[in-house]
């Protein structure tokens, strides 16, 4: 098959969070090469009707999504899926819908509230507050944005209380794209649990792959255990060396990770996803997990943690594009 890999357009001098979607291309093109297919890279800009007549020119049999953003805002994510279903091209991932409803954190929380799934308490207008705002500590998350963008220390509120946090959204709204929300900081364990299609095309019955924790073990005593832009993206940060990835798990967190796995599961359903996706979590102190992001197409790149969950899931990387192509 002729298969258009399609991403965002990166401009000279993006940071590394937009850079990696390049090496994300690469590694897909590697291996749809391997299967047999004819990839052929596609540059999204906000020139749709450019975009649109580059894939009408190509006639590709499918196109693979790897849109995280647009023009640097990952508010217009949605915008790949819903060309691509305006143009009648099937694509890999979650549809339209299901990218819209993840991508905006606060709609996201909204239905997981409502199906009684759980996710910490969050705060966006204090005109419409969802609950009454308890004085404790909160974080500031860009409403939009991926990759931990704007997101560090400083974005953890220690004892605020709704004026305080009125003031912050204001504050920092213009650097974490234009809207942001506050939602209240659990001090905890942080867990990635990736989400594959299994064999033959099974959306509804996902394969769980081997969870991950995020460790915080060489963080100072007091140091505020956030993954935040630094830990993600600068590996010359004291954060990047001291946030590594593990899979290994004592006995005692079975009942822990079992939990994990029905709350990613029952995610997957929520939003009808496709292909893939990553749920992240903290655990509190208690041992309760709480569902902090659902990601509908993470990020496939070597260094990324989806691509390491395969890897530790033992899943040949053509057999993980096989998957996420049945799933269509």
């Amino acid at each position: 098959m002729k298969i258009a890999i399609l991403h965002g357009e990166v401009p000279k001098g993006a940071g590394p969070d937009e850079q990696d979607v390049l090496a994300e291309a690469a590694v897909i093109s590697e291996g749809l090469i391997r299967l047999g297919h004819e990839p052929v890279g596609v540059a999204m800009s906000l020139n749709l009707e450019v975009t649109a007549q580059t894939l009408k020119r190509l006639k590709p049999d499918l196109v693979f999504n790897i849109v995280e953003s647009l023009a640097g805002t990952g508010r217009l994510i949605h915008i790949a899926p819903a060309l691509l279903d305006a143009l009648g091209i099937p694509y890999t991932g979650a549809q339209t819908e299901a990218m819209f409803m993840t991508s905006n954190k606060h709609l996201a929380k909204r239905l997981l509230a409502g199906a009684g799934l759980p996710t910490p308490a969050w705060f966006l207008d204090a005109k419409n507050p969802e609950a009454p705002v308890e004085r404790g500590t909160w974080i500031v998350k860009s409403l939009w944005e991926h990759a931990s963008v704007g997101l560090d220390e400083d974005s953890v509120l220690l004892d605020a209380d709704q004026n305080r946090l009125v003031e912050e959204i204001a504050h920092r709204r213009k650097r974490l794209g234009g809207s942001c929300f506050a939602e209240k900081f659990i001090d905890g364990r942080e867990f990635n649990i990736s989400l594959l299609a299994s064999r033959g095309g099974s959306c509804s019955h996902p394969e769980v792959l081997p969870p991950a924790e995020i460790r915080f073990d060489a963080y100072p005593p007091g140091k505020i255990r956030v993954v935040g832009y630094r830990a993600k993206w600068l590996p010359d940060s004291p954060e990047y060396e001291q946030t590594p990835r593990s899979f290994d798990f004592a006995e005692s967190d079975a009942r822990l990770l079992s939990r994990l796995r029905e709350l990613s599961l029952a995610c997957w359903r929520l939003f009808e996803l496709r292909g893939y996706a990553r749920v992240d979590f903290r655990v509190d102190s208690s041992g309760k997990p709480w569902i902090l992001e659902i990601n509908a197409n993470p990020c496939l790149s070597p260094d990324a943690g989806f691509f390491a969950a395969t890897e530790r899931a033992k899943i040949e990387w053509t057999n993980v594009l096989e998957r996420i192509i049945d799933d269509v």
